[in-house]
């Protein structure tokens, strides 16, 4: 796993997502507006799944069986021209993480704003801090190098699962910190 694959790469530089480990102070340690039950749980269930979902993007590959649906989709234009449906089911999201995190090994997430809570609908804006570890196609940046990065993350969740997961990231801004450089291979 020391070199990413381009579609993991795609996936990461069009929505490269993770949650925070602790809601902002400003919140209260609530959830935002909009917090009501939806049909299928609560707005007390989809706090913890996201508080796992954050675990999740922090490290800990053993929740994916937990939260993550069998059918998850997730949704993403991708570098690749992909539509992220190949990520299947909780070993193809944990298998997801890793293959970020082998390129970020110390990566940590943080919420900058929510969660937001709208029936079964969480949306959390995070900021993502690491350290780069190599292997990232077309860096030129040296491993060691600091980055920072930011975006947003929709998770539908049913039943206590992540059913559906929309990705989006600040890309541009990664790739600057990284120094990536365009491929004229084809």
């Amino acid at each position: 796993m020391k070199h990413l694959r381009a579609a993991t790469i795609a996936t990461l530089l069009i929505g490269g997502s993770a949650l925070a480990s602790a809601v902002p102070a400003s919140a209260g340690g609530k959830a935002f507006a909009h917090q009501q039950p939806d049909q299928h749980g609560s707005a007390g269930q989809a706090q913890q799944v996201t508080r796992a979902w954050v675990q999740l993007w922090n490290g800990d590959y053993t929740l994916a069986e937990r939260i993550i649906s069998p059918d998850v989709r997730v949704r993403a234009a991708l570098l690749d021209g992909g539509d992220g449906s190949a990520v299947k089911g909780p070993r193809g999201m944990a298998d997801l993480v890793g293959q970020i995190r082998s390129a970020f090994p110390d990566l940590h997430f943080t919420v900058e704003v929510g969660p937001i809570i709208d029936g079964d609908h969480v949306v959390v804006r995070w900021v993502a801090n690491g350290t780069y570890g190599g292997g990232f196609p077309g860096a030129t940046a040296a491993p060691g190098t600091p980055v920072r990065f930011t975006g947003t993350d929709t998770l539908r969740i049913r039943r206590g699962l992540i059913t559906d997961y929309w990705l989006n990231a600040d890309t541009l801004l990664l790739v600057t910190q990284l120094k990536v450089t365009a491929s004229t291979e084809q």
